[in-house]
């Protein structure tokens, strides 16, 4: 499936930024569509901030080209762009009530306040705070003070909302309960979003398309699906999902892997490349020990409600082998199984690591 988007919103051409001798973007190439939910995802340190603030007008790239609608933002000041942001900190006026802080940006704007109270009054029910439209922030709940950013956010009906690590103070339930909220209003309110976090969960759960970032570069643009079933790299198959990673070499029909030997898997490789057999635990199944890839050990066990996962030493591999079965299986520590791999959704991919490690040398 194509990852190019239709009618394209966002375009972000070949934009480049340094601080001093720190490469933050490198030649960034990315297209969003209108009306949808675009994720920037990856570790600390990656350049999904600084990407953020350059769309958002915070920063001005070295190199490239920021396009809304067509037309250049790149040397736009922030306050003149179609565009709003929500921050980490959400930075409401602890004095103002909910009805308030939501108004603000309207009437520095000069709407008139007949306009102010009826749009303020649609974006309160949209996010669903009429009840608590009178409080103060320090009368909310942490979920509750998110809504009141996201709503002042778009109130003022940005073409672009963009959003830095929105839900990253919010405890685990209320932050599962806000993904699937923050999905819901989006299509309701019909704008583009761009959420910048480390979280894949959150990531994964909330948009249609996400940028997977390393080191300043795009490391996969795809699907939520095609991220964690297809992986292009090895640091996207690792950093997507959970997954055990053999290291070898490309022959025919598989991966020659140190220590266990050929493991099947289909592959385009030419034979003698550094390859990694990415295997997620879902396509690892129980046998008998001697009928499967594989033989070893069940060290550990982690029980998930309708399944379990587990951990499975193998000799000749020093870490374990990740298999999740069902919660009603009888496996347990210390029990001999057998392994069987299923090939057919294995992927592999070339190890970037060993291909670096020939090019310093």
């Amino acid at each position: 499936m194509s990852t190019e988007s239709p009618a394209p919103l966002l375009q972000i051409k070949g934009v480049s930024h340094s601080y001093g001798a720190v490469r933050a973007l490198r030649d960034i190439d990315l297209t969003i569509a209108d009306n949808e939910f675009f994720a920037l995802l990856g570790p600390s340190g990656c350049g999904k901030t600084t990407l953020l603030r350059s769309i958002a007008g915070f920063e001005t790239p070295e190199a490239g080209e920021v396009l809304l609608d067509g037309a250049d933002l790149t040397r736009l000041p922030a306050h003149k762009r179609p565009v709003n942001m929500m921050f980490q900190s959400y930075a409401l006026f602890p004095h103002l009530s909910v009805e308030k802080n939501i108004a603000y940006g309207l009437e520095a704007q000069g709407m008139g306040k007949a306009d102010i109270r009826n749009r303020v009054g649609e974006t309160i029910d949209t996010v669903g705070l009429a009840a608590f439209a009178k409080r103060r922030p320090a009368q909310l709940s942490g979920g509750q003070r998110q809504r009141v950013a996201l709503a002042r956010a778009i109130v003022k009906r940005p073409r672009l909302l963009l959003l830095d690590e929105p839900l990253s103070a919010l405890d685990r339930k209320v932050r599962a309960d806000m993904q699937l909220e923050l999905k819901r209003l989006q299509h309701e309110v019909g704008m583009t979003f761009v959420v910048v976090t480390h979280d894949q969960e959150e990531a994964m759960s909330m948009a249609d398309r996400v940028a997977v970032l390393n080191a300043g570069a795009v490391e996969q643009l795809d699907t939520p699906v095609g991220l964690y079933s297809r992986p292009r790299t090895r640091f996207v198959a690792d950093f997507i999902g959970t997954s055990s990673m053999f290291d070898g070499t490309a022959v025919a029909g598989g991966v020659d892997v140190p220590g266990l030997g050929m493991l099947r898997a289909a592959h385009e490789l030419a034979v003698g490349t550094a390859a990694t057999l990415v295997v997620r635990p879902e396509d690892v199944h129980l046998v008998e020990p001697g009928t499967g890839a594989l033989d070893g050990t069940v060290i550990d066990s982690y029980f998930l409600g309708g399944s379990s996962t587990l951990s499975v030493a193998v000799p000749g591999r020093p870490e374990p082998i990740g298999c999740t079965v069902h919660a009603t299986s009888t496996a347990r520590r210390g029990d001999q199984v057998g392994l069987r791999i299923d090939h057919e959704r294995s992927v592999v991919v070339v190890d970037d690591r060993a291909t670096a490690a020939q090019a310093s040398a």
